[in-house]
This record gives C-alpha cells, structure tokens and sequence, in this order.
C-alpha cells in the first residue's frame, strides 16, 4: 500500500478546520483557548481567526476574563446564519428532508412516503420536490445552501456515488443517485449509509459532540450503525463499516435476508418485532391492551402501536420491546469488547417512546459483561436528536465535509 505525504497548503487546510472545530464544538471560546487546546501557536489560531471573521463564518460576542483572571478575552463563536446545508434521508418507506443552520439546528424538517414502485427516476423527481418544499417554507435561498447530504440504506458504493443493492430496495442495484440528486436539485450531493449520517449529526450536534470515540446505533426500517474512532468518523475499507444489525446474537436463529442466521436486524426490527408481538397476542387472553384492536384488525398492531403500548406500560409489549433491546446490548457489549469506546448512542425513529428500555438493557450489560468494566464503564445515551437523528445527520454530512477536521485531507492525491 503506498505511504502518501503531505505539504503545507494541506497542513494549512487542516489547521483552519481544526480551528473552527474548536469554536463549533465550544459553547463560546477564546484565541487563547483554541490555541490551549490545539497546540497551535497563538500567531497561527489568531491568523486563521481572522480569515474566518473575514469570511463571516465566526462572529465575536463579547468578552470574558479566563479564570486567573488578566486582560478580558474575546469570546468567538460560529455564525449560524452564514450558511445552510440541506439533509434527505431515503428510507424504503418514507422520504425525510431538513434544513439546517451551521450549527446543525433544523429550520424545518418535512416527511413524505417514499412513492411505490421501484423506479429510481420516481423517487429522485419526489426527492427533488421534497428538496424545494423545505427550502421555500424555511425561507433559504439556493445560493446559500452549501450542499445535500443524502443518506441511504447500505450497502453504498460512496466512491462512485451509487446505491449497490440494499436488501429492502428490490432491483436498486449500481444506481447513481448521486449524480441523478444533483442534476435534479442543482447541489453539490454527499452520499453516505443513513447510520454514519446519523454518527455525524451526533458528532455534529447531538450527545457525540466531543467525545474522541463513540459508537452509534441506528434504528430504523433496519439496524445499522456508524463509528467515530479519534474523532474521525470511520468507513472501513469499502466505505461499509458499522452494520452492527448483521451480527449474529442468535446462531440458530431465523435466516436473515442477508443470507446469515440469528442476526440482530432480523430479531429486533421492526417487522420483527410486530410478527413477535402478534405471536404472543395470538395466545394472549386479554391481558394487552392491544388485545382489543389486533381482534378487530391484526394489521392495526404495527410497529409503532407496540412502541406505544411498551412506552404505556403495556405487558406484552414491554416484554417484546425488552427481549429485542436485550439483544442490542449483546452487540453493544462486542462493540465494547472490540472497539473501547468511550460512549455507544442510541437512535432513530425505530425506538422512539421506549427508549428508556433500550438504554437502561444496554446500561445493565456495559456494567456487568465487557472485560475492561473494572477499568471503566462504556457510558450509553440516547439521541437527544431522537427521530431526527438520520435526516440531521445528512446534513451535517455537509458541515462535515466542510469545516472538520480530517485526516485523509493531509493526504496528497
């Protein structure tokens, strides 16, 4: 494998972004701060503050005194209003689109079913609608929007700018959608796995915002997951990395789509769990409080009725929710074991209203089951970002790409 260099204007990238790292991730910092925590030299943090007050990506607010007292500090923070980037995330289901500031913030985030059918042509003309829809309500313009970041299904070929042949998207196989998104929007697209996109918005803007490194589980139509290692966001060799929902949890278990057996997307996804909810509603003599409605209608038990009924309290329920997330912390256990982590988040709309009960399993076998507990604790949170967490993430794909700091940026082509 050849050895790449560097050169200084590369080095000199890499700075500005670790600079604007810096401002982004503080709530309020000072030149003497960055240059603290950077290792940089105060002439090179105060040089590349300036250009970036030139570019009215940073604003002063104030002053403040550092706590040995001394000369008062001005305090730098980034200016939201200087861009925007928009987020779309393709489910097989529903297409979600946001807008959102510099710091990641939604303005408006919009939701519309992905239209049926399997031609890529539809669904890139509803994207490209969607698209207009959140910018005209939020009131951006074209020309201040930096980029879409799309978030798909995996696997993605990201070199290439292609959908490969995701598992739920029948005869989506080596489709551009890249390409086709940005001839249709007129923006510059960024392509990654919706579970990244979403261990990015974290990084970004949600509960992994500093933390050097962290896993993330993404629940969605399926279960997958991102990876930031050294704060750097990690792909893998084929840009893949992190389908935790393919490990097995189960070896005997109901062959998965994947072709392998007891995986945990087919135990603890949705589908999965309606089909084990409906099983034990079947024998159920009226103790559920779905009983009622899946005697009139079966099908009206769906997924999000059984997130409801657990969130309530429900028995049957609460125990489908609690053997699927049991199932969560065995692979959040491998992460620990393999990866040492500091922090492993919990996502997505696919546990919305229970996840307590995701959090509190995970918490339970990150205390008792990692060899390195006695040495510390892997902690685990819940997405402050919620639902929101793919399609944000897809936009900070964007801010990403942009202002952080990157390590293959040193690398000369």
């Amino acid at each position: 494998m050849r050895q790449a260099g560097t050169n200084l204007p590369k080095v000199g990238r890499y700075n500005r972004a670790v600079v604007l790292d810096q401002i982004q991730l503080a709530d309020g910092i000072s030149r003497v701060e960055i240059a603290q925590k950077t290792g940089l030299t105060p002439q090179t943090v105060s040089g590349i503050v300036r250009r970036l007050l030139d570019e009215g990506i940073v604003r002063e607010d104030g002053a403040s005194r550092g706590a040995g007292g001394g000369k008062p500090r001005t305090t730098l923070r980034v200016n939201a209003d200087a861009g925007n980037a928009v987020g779309l995330v393709f489910d097989p289901v529903e297409l979600t689109c946001s807008v959102v500031d510099l710091l990641g913030r939604p303005l408006v985030v919009k939701r519309r079913p992905t239209p049926p059918g399997t031609d890529p042509t539809h669904v890139v003309a509803a994207m490209a609608d969607l698209v207009a829809e959140v910018l005209a309500e939020a009131d951006v313009p074209l020309g201040n929007v930096l980029g879409l970041g799309l978030a798909t299904p995996g696997p993605i070929d990201q070199r290439n700018g292609m959908i490969v042949a995701p598992p739920q998207l029948a005869h989506w196989t080596r489709v551009p959608l890249q390409q086709m998104l940005g001839d249709a929007t007129g923006l510059p697209v960024t392509l990654d796995n919706d579970a990244t996109a979403a261990a990015v918005g974290e990084r970004w803007s949600g509960a992994g915002r500093g933390v050097a490194n962290f896993a993330y589980l993404f629940f969605g139509t399926g279960i997958g997951g991102g990876l930031v290692l050294n704060h750097q966001v990690y792909r893998g060799g084929s840009l893949n990395a992190g389908e935790f929902g393919h490990s097995t949890v189960v070896s005997d278990g109901p062959e998965c789509y994947c072709g392998n057996r007891g995986c945990l997307e087919g135990l603890a996804n949705p589908s999965a769990i309606v089909a084990e909810t409906h099983r034990r509603l079947i024998g159920d003599p009226g103790g559920s409080m779905l009983s009622p409605a899946f005697g009139r209608d079966p099908a009206s038990v769906d997924h999000a009725a059984v997130q409801l009924a657990a969130g309530a309290g429900d028995p049957v329920a609460a125990a489908v929710i609690d053997e699927a997330a049991q199932h969560v912390a065995t692979v959040a256990v491998t992460i620990a074991n393999f990866i040492d982590v500091d922090l492993i988040i919990l996502g997505g709309h696919g546990i919305q209203h229970v996840e307590s009960r995701y959090v509190g399993a995970v918490a339970s076998a990150l205390t008792a089951r990692p060899l390195a507990r006695h040495i510390r604790v892997v902690q685990v949170e819940a997405s402050p970002l919620g639902a929101d967490a793919a399609v944000v993430g897809s936009a900070a794909l964007v801010l990403h790409a942009t202002f952080s700091p990157q390590l293959s940026s040193l690398v000369l082509d």
